[in-house]
């Protein structure tokens, strides 16, 4: 397994379509209810196949750089994902989208899943700026773009289209050198 140890807790790991696909699916399973409100994809994903599909997809993207996309472990057990999207190698940013499964909330996993990941977009891959995209009522991601010390740079209105329509969408940023200083 190829994995970035964050701390003793969490760490990120490129996925394992074959290993990491029923793992992965049982968590959205038992999170479907709060994953769908803020996850168009969800309700596309009906199988461990779906999951093992999308999977083999992310890493033929890591393989010609457009994403990057890992599982994040939480005592050496996969509890949800976090990526950048896509990479935008003329400006040097990428965004990151993040998600973890229900049970695993409130353990500070994805504040430090986020800045493992701002790590490597910053160290390894020489990123200028690190976006974060959040529906305005998803206080959760907001949250953690801010406990990130992410800078809100503002509102796009209607600009995130959800299960139930189009929702404006708050972004964040950080910056290399915020990062260096943080």
């Amino acid at each position: 397994m190829f994995a970035y140890k964050i701390d003793s807790e969490v760490s990120l790991a490129l996925p394992r379509p074959k290993i990491d696909a029923e793992p992965l699916f049982q968590i959205i399973e038992e999170s479907r209810k709060e994953l769908q409100v803020w996850l168009p994809w969800v309700p596309i994903m009906k199988s461990v196949v779906d999951e093992e599909k999308f999977l083999t997809s992310v890493l033929k993207n890591f393989g010609s750089e457009h994403s990057l996309n890992t599982v994040i472990l939480y005592k050496g057990t996969p509890a949800g994902m976090i990526s950048f999207n896509k990479f935008n190698i003329t400006n040097q940013c990428a965004d990151i989208g993040y998600w973890l499964g229900t049970k695993h909330v409130g353990n500070g996993i994805i504040h430090r899943a986020v800045a493992g990941i701002c790590t490597l977009g910053f160290a390894d891959y020489d990123i200028h700026k690190i976006e974060i995209h959040a529906a305005v009522e998803n206080a959760r991601s907001n949250q953690v773009a801010k406990k990130a010390g992410f800078h809100f740079d503002g509102s796009l209105r209607a600009n995130e289209l959800l299960a139930n329509g189009f929702h404006d969408e708050n972004v964040w940023s950080l910056l290399k050198e915020e990062w260096k200083k943080h």
